[in-house]
């Protein structure tokens, strides 16, 4: 039973209202009473919980949450390489960290964007964009078919009030023809009212701002499908590529691949990369930054399937479009061309090997291997130099990135390159452990010391092996030209590419109109005056700051009654 405050009865208390009454006592023998100690309140259930979570799972906050949630579980994938991107990053992770990689593993930190925790995140993201943005597109189309609200009786208690006499020879109807006229030629919804003898506009505008706003989030629900739907059906591959060489568009002619969970080999159109020539430019005016790279381009061919092949160029920040894929300029080094023969002459090995640069002045290490057409296999672990210099310690290294001085050495292995078995191991290491070492080291015996066109003994009588000269008619002492280069390219292929443009600039464009662009509502009333004149009133109202709403009004009054002083 409720009961009214006795001090409130007697005027004890003079700060509550006179009709207060205190909240209902329960009683203890009611069911879930607690003695008049607790309050009674009703309990969800399990559809009302499931409701609740709905509602938080789809408010704006939570949007935004998540938002932020997925830009830090992004962070992870540019800590750790990805399996996606650098598989031979991941390889090289777990030689290097045997302990903690597992540990990273069992998180799926090497796949980070196609992790479980990953994909929770963004699909909650997804659901919530969609919970956010229906209902909020019903409720907008309902709000731009309503009538502007009627016409406050007090504008007085508005911001930017302000009144102006009409001027001679204006009555209230044409005063608010006029006004509806110049309102809606500034851009205003707008609607009639009289009320009690009393004639007004109600006018409103900025209906765009909440447009833009669902553009904003529908663009960015845009995204993530484009991006989900990119990342099943593209792929992408990398492939070192020869000065001279060409590469095929075949999924064996890639060095790694990473195709999407969609993917169809047979979606790959067919074309031919020719890498012609790879020109580098390095710094020599600035001594400070002498040798310091300044331009890398690829000059290659492209010739598709029944088509005339044309002359085209890569950059590192320009990459060239064809067929359908990206193609990108990763990195680039040189590929000394080594022939090695057997003991009777034979040629059993004959490549230009790529190198892969250790420092900024492009000292490389590479691997041969010689797996037939020797007594055992033949493995040699190499350093190239482009312009080689010796240390005081003895150590060699290269002293700029272009070829000055190129020197190459090798240390020789002989035994079982561990191929055999079938097991994928990497072209670019050498494991020894059950090779004997030739050369270098504790064998008491050189390492091989060679120059372009070079040719100099295997131990054990096992052969030769040439440092071939791609340059053989070049001046003496001119290195230029006399050991080609490669390229690492990344071919991409991301169906959805246009689409995750026009939602980006969709974004952009949502994002500046929600900013930008008022929300107000302004009412103008003409009111008579027992002496026959009309009085005009103006005021305003925003949703949201607007810091401009004053002087809107304000200008606005003046335009349509004219200057407070010359409208008295």
């Amino acid at each position: 039973m409720a009961s009214i405050s006795s001090s409130n009865t007697h005027g004890v208390d003079p700060l509550r209202p006179a009709d207060h009454i205190d909240s209902l006592e329960p009683e203890a023998s009611s069911p879930g009473g607690t003695g008049g100690d607790g309050i009674n309140q009703p309990k969800l259930g399990f559809v009302g919980w499931l409701r609740f979570a709905w509602r938080q799972l789809t408010s704006m906050r939570t949007a935004l949450l998540l938002l932020l949630l997925l830009a830090i579980a992004a962070v992870p994938g540019s800590l750790v390489p990805q399996r996606s991107s650098d598989p031979n990053g991941v390889t090289q992770y777990f030689d290097e960290n045997p302990t903690l990689a597992p540990i990273l593993d069992g998180f799926q930190m090497f796949d980070v964007y196609t992790s479980a925790w990953f994909s929770a995140v963004y699909l909650l993201l997804f659901v919530s964009l969609i919970g956010c943005i229906i209902p909020r597109t019903k409720h907008h189309f309902e709000a731009l078919r309503a009538r502007p609200p009627r016409t406050p009786a007090r504008l007085g208690r508005l911001a930017g009030y302000t009144e102006r006499m009409a001027p001679e020879g204006i009555d209230a109807e044409t005063a608010i023809a006029t006004a509806t006229t110049q309102l809606r030629q500034a851009g205003y919804r707008v609607e009639r009212y009289e009320q009690r003898g009393v004639l007004s506009v109600s006018a409103e505008r900025g209906y765009l701002r909440e447009t833009g706003n669902l553009v904003f989030h529908t663009a960015l629900l845009g995204v993530l499908v484009a991006v989900g739907f990119g990342g099943g059906f593209g792929f992408s591959g990398q492939r070192v590529i020869v000065e001279g060489q060409t590469f095929v568009n075949t999924l064996a002619a890639y060095d790694s691949f990473n195709p999407g969970r969609f993917f169809d080999d047979s979606r790959l159109q067919p074309y031919r990369l020719s890498l012609e020539e790879l020109d580098a430019v390095y710094e020599t005016e600035n001594r400070n930054a002498f040798g310091q790279p300044i331009d890398f381009t690829a000059h290659v061919t492209v010739e598709g399937q029944g088509e005339q092949s044309a002359d085209r160029t890569v950059k590192v920040n320009e990459p060239l479009y064809t067929h359908g894929t990206d193609v990108y300029l990763l990195g680039n080094g040189y590929a000394p061309t080594i022939t090695v023969r057997n003991a009777d002459g034979e040629v059993v090995f004959t490549d230009s090997v790529p190198f892969l640069p250790q420092d900024a002045n492009l000292t490389s290490i590479g691997v041969v291997k010689v797996p037939d057409g020797m007594p055992e296999q033949l493995g040699m672990v190499g350093f190239f130099y482009p312009t080689q210099e010796a240390l005081d310690t003895g150590a060699y290294a290269s002293t700029y990135p272009d070829l000055v001085y190129p020197v190459l050495t090798l240390n020789v292995y002989q035994g079982d390159l561990g191929i055999n078995e079938g097991k994928p191991t990497s072209v670019y290491t050498l494991d020894p452990s059950t090779m004997e070492q030739l050369t270098g080291g504790d064998t008491g015996v050189d390492s091989i010391e060679l120059m372009p066109g070079e040719t100099t003994e295997l131990p054990n009588g096992l052969g030769t092996v040439t440092f071939e000269n791609a340059d053989p008619d070049a001046a003496e002492g001119d290195y230029s030209n006399s050991v080609p280069r490669f390229a690492s390219f990344d071919i991409h292929h991301d169906p959805t590419q246009i689409w995750v443009l026009v939602f980006a600039a969709l974004i952009l464009g949502g994002l500046l109109v929600s900013l930008f662009v008022p929300r107000r509502r302004m009412w103008v009333k003409a009111i008579e005056r027992p002496d026959g004149r009309i009085s005009l009133e103006y005021a305003a109202l925003a949703r949201g700051e607007d810091p401009t709403l004053e002087d809107a009004v304000t200008a606005f009054a003046d335009k349509h009654a004219g200057p407070a002083d010359d409208a008295k």
